[in-house]
This record gives C-alpha cells, sequence and structure tokens, in this order.
C-alpha cells in the first residue's frame, strides 16, 4: 500500500509540475530566480514534497558556472573514432573485465532478476564515472534550480528539481550525497533525480536506494533503468560486422530493421564468427558511413543503448566497449580513411539543411538522427550514396549546391 501511494504521489507531482512550467516564468540570468524558486517550492509543496524535502530549496542561488556548462558541450560532436580512442582504453578494458570477475556474484544476481549482463552495466559505469572516481562535485540542487529557470530546457530541469526534492525527502540520500555532475545527475552511473526516484533500486537491502555509497544498489538500478527502456533478455546489442563496396545504402539506417538473412544476401559478413542468416531483426549501424566501421545494431541498441543517452556516437561506443569487456578484440576501422565534419562544420551543415527546409532540431553541432536523416535526403538528390553520414567530401558539395 505505502509503495502505491508513493506512485500515485510521483504521478501527481509529475503532472503538477509539468503544469506549472508551462505557466511559469524563465530567465537566463539571476533576475527573477529567487521569485522563481519561492514559486516552485510552493508547486512541490502542492505536489506531495514534505518539510524536509523543501528544505533542500533553503539558500539556493544561481549558479552562472551551470549556464556556461550547458552552453559548451561539444564533446558528441565528435566523430566515431575520434570518441572511441579518448573513451575506449585498455585500462577501462582491463578494469573493467577485472571488476566483473571480482563481482562475478553480484553481476551474477543482476543479470537473473533483470536479463542484463554485467559487461553492458560496467561498461556504463565507466563512462559515466570511470568506474566511481569522478563522480562530479557540483551540488545538485542549485545546479537543478539554475537549469529549471534557465530558458533553454525548463519542462525536463523542473521535472529533475523536483525529482532531487522528493528523493531527499523520503531519505534515500542526504544533502551531502547531493553532489554530482553539473547537469544533476548522481552516483556512479549519473542517474538525474527522476529516474532516480522512479526506477532505482535497493539492492544491498538496507532500506535506502543509494546510488552513490552503494555499488550494488547502482549496478541493479543501472540494469532496471535499462529494463525500464526496453531491454529485452538474452538478446545481442551490436555485432561487428564488414559490408561489402556495393550495398543498398539507404537501408543502413537504426530506424530500419530487416532479417538477418538480408544482409547476409547483400554480403555483409560477421567478423567474429559466421553471420546467422535467419529471421533475426537487426539495422545496419554505420557510424562514420559506408567506408568506415559497421556494426548490426539489434533492438537492445536501438531502444535501451539510445534511451540511456540520444547521442549515437556516445551509445555506440558504450556498446562497443561492453563487447570489448566481454572478449571481443578491436573493430576493423573500415575499408577507407573517413574525413569526419568539425563541431563548426556540422553547424553549417545544420544551417544549410534547415535553410533548405529540413527540421534538425536545436542547430547544435551534433549529429542527431534529424540530422543524419535529412543527410540522407540531400544524399538521395545528390546522387550519393545515401548512408547518412556527411564527410568533408559531401559537405563541400552541399555548399556548391
Amino acid at each position: 500500500m505505502r509503495k502505491m501511494k508513493q506512485s500515485v504521489l510521483a504521478l501527481v507531482a509529475l503532472v503538477a509540475v509539468a503544469t506549472a512550467a508551462e505557466a511559469a516564468d524563465c530567465g537566463n540570468s539571476s533576475k527573477g530566480f529567487q521569485g522563481f524558486v519561492k514559486q516552485f517550492r510552493q508547486q512541490a509543496a502542492a505536489a506531495g514534497v514534505g518539510p524536509r524535502g523543501l528544505s533542500a530549496l533553503d539558500g539556493v542561488e544561481y549558479q552562472p558556472a551551470i549556464i556556461k556548462k550547458d552552453r559548451a558541450q561539444s564533446v558528441f560532436s565528435q566523430s566515431f573514432l575520434q570518441f572511441e580512442s579518448r573513451m575506449v582504453t585498455d585500462y577501462r578494458i582491463k578494469q573493467g573485465a577485472a571488476l566483473l570477475k571480482q563481482n562475478r556474484a553480484l553481476f551474477d544476481a543482476i543479470q537473473k532478476k533483470y536479463g542484463v549482463p554485467g559487461e553492458v552495466i560496467i561498461a556504463f559505469w565507466a563512462f559515466e564515472t570511470d568506474f566511481g572516481k569522478n563522480m562530479g562535485d557540483f551540488e545538485t540542487i542549485p545546479s537543478l534550480a539554475t537549469l529549471a529557470w534557465d530558458c533553454r530546457r525548463p519542462d525536463k530541469f523542473r521535472e529533475q528539481l523536483l525529482g532531487a526534492l522528493m528523493l531527499y525527502d523520503r531519505g534515500d540520500l542526504e544533502l551531502e550525497d547531493m553532489r554530482g555532475a553539473w547537469a544533476g545527475e548522481i552516483g556512479h552511473t549519473q542517474f538525474l533525480p527522476k529516474e532516480y526516484n522512479e526506477t532505482a533500486v535497493d539492492f544491498d537491502g538496507d532500506g535506502h536506494r543509494n546510488l552513490k555509497r552503494s555499488i550494488p544498489d547502482a549496478m541493479a538500478s543501472s540494469a532496471a533503468l535499462l529494463v525500464k527502456h526496453g531491454w529485452k533478455a538474452n538478446q545481442p546489442w551490436i555485432e561487428e560486422v564488414t559490408v561489402p563496396a556495393e550495398l543498398p545504402w539507404d537501408q543502413a539506417d537504426i530506424a530500419i530493421e530487416l532479417p538477418r538473412k538480408q544482409w547476409v544476401k547483400w554480403g555483409v559478413k560477421g567478423v567474429h564468427g559466421k553471420l546467422k542468416g535467419d529471421n533475426f531483426p537487426a539495422a545496419l549501424l554505420l557510424p562514420m558511413g559506408k567506408d568506415g566501421p559497421a556494426f548490426l545494431a539489434y533492438d537492445n541498441f536501438v531502444t535501451a543503448y539510445l534511451k540511456w543517452n540520444e547521442s549515437l556516437v556516445y551509445s555506440t561506443t558504450a556498446a562497443y566497449l561492453a563487447t570489448r569487456i566481454a572478449g571481443a578484440g578491436k573493430f576493423d576501422p573500415g575499408r577507407a580513411e573517413v574525413h569526419p565534419l568539425s563541431y563548426e562544420q556540422i553547424m553549417q551543415l545544420q544551417k544549410i539543411l534547415v535553410s533548405k527546409g529540413y527540421d534538425v532540431g536545436d542547430v547544435d553541432g551534433k549529429l542527431g538522427r534529424a540530422t543524419r536523416l535529412a543527410v540522407k535526403q540531400e544524399q538521395i538528390r545528390m546522387g550519393w550514396p545515401a548512408d547518412s553520414y556527411p564527410t568533408v567530401e559531401f559537405f563541400e558539395a552541399l555548399k556548391r549546391g
């Protein structure tokens, strides 16, 4: 009954905050911030947050450094080869494998309950905090309050601010534990407070869900979140393949899943063993286009990974690291050198695509799904192989019209 009451309360709270967010003001400076905090305190109280949770707003001040962090995100504009070379180090592969071996009983118990292999969780652990070594030291409540007041993404962060107040209110975390990344993520695998509040589990049985101090809670909660995102037990996530020189490149799209036998028919081959020619659905993932590395991406990647982090380069690299921890070898870089765009060039590309009538979402210097789809349409129009990846050569041709 208590859990049901908490679930209902959380639902009511989220609806209340979403409604309030539509009516509330926002601002790009400290002016008006304290009025917003006062208003949000009233909304949180109406949503069911008690005195303990509300006290976390006492003395909260606007954090201009957080806004600077929010405006300076270009790491996900790197190519897969650039990002992978930074993130998939020998240390992370060896340490990940060692942690999997040392904590085999824990990860076996998690996989038995949630169906998520240990190497998948450990790869996220490596990426998010370097196995807990760098969980961040920004104060969660002031950071989220600042982002909730900011006009760029207020609805998202008002939800997260409410979630943080609820976590403190129910006693899962003390204020000294509510420190982490600049955007409010907390713990070993960097949960945002809303997802923490809704999904985290008490796997060590101490009565609290502490993703900062309890490795069992953090690892099991990560598995639970992947299941919430759609993870299916006993199914793969990615598989390295090689592709022929000619292929219906417009079918190489993570939004298009075809039976493996179709990929086999078109000449796609497995790298770590023969590719099964069956009806199991898979998408062809070409993170750097037709001449770069190639993977078959399965539903666990298309759903769970890309909901954990919608950046294709992050998710592809995290999925690849999991295969390395599991024992796979280094990927083949492809048949030819690929010339990726810089952050500034991606921004220019997006502006050109917008001028042509495409909706690419934010002009943010990232090759997101909408930008890649627009590139694909232009490649088709221009008679280029429609692999959805904009090389420097394509960009120059596009500028020439």
